[in-house]
């Protein structure tokens, strides 16, 4: 087979992959119970493996945050963010001093940025001293 660089809505497949990798969170959400879950194989609520992929925009709160420095020597901050979505995810957080994060915090994804061992990367929106 070939392709034509058509996919079956009639885009260009380029265009097609550029939406695809917008900023943002793409995450699951049971087609039976409509729970929404992040990177999760099985609805936590129901157990069914017939999970849809939806697309956030990645803006949630912290909701708990902790600095740690486990297997390296620079500090940084790990937190539990709140997406309006329904679901929480333990997520890096930058852009601040890591002890300056505070729980109610608003974060957005980081652009362009990625982490090497795959967890989720995002920024303070309002970093202290802003004002």
């Amino acid at each position: 087979m070939f392709s034509t660089g058509i996919d079956v809505m009639g885009r260009p497949a380029r265009d097609a992959a550029e939406a695809h990798s917008q900023e943002g969170l793409v995450y699951q959400v049971c087609r039976w119970c409509h729970t929404a879950s992040f990177r999760t194989l099985l609805c936590p609520v129901c157990a069914s493996s017939d999970l849809e992929s939806a697309h956030s925009d990645g803006h949630g709160v912290v909701i708990r945050s902790n600095v740690v420095n486990r297997y390296s020597r620079i500090m940084r901050n790990e937190s539990l963010v709140r997406f309006p979505e329904g679901f929480v995810y333990r997520c890096r957080i930058v852009g601040a001093a890591p002890h300056l994060v505070n729980v109610g915090d608003r974060v957005r994804p980081v652009g362009g940025r990625t982490s090497v061992s795959g967890e989720v990367v995002l920024e303070v929106c309002d970093p202290p001293g802003w004002y």
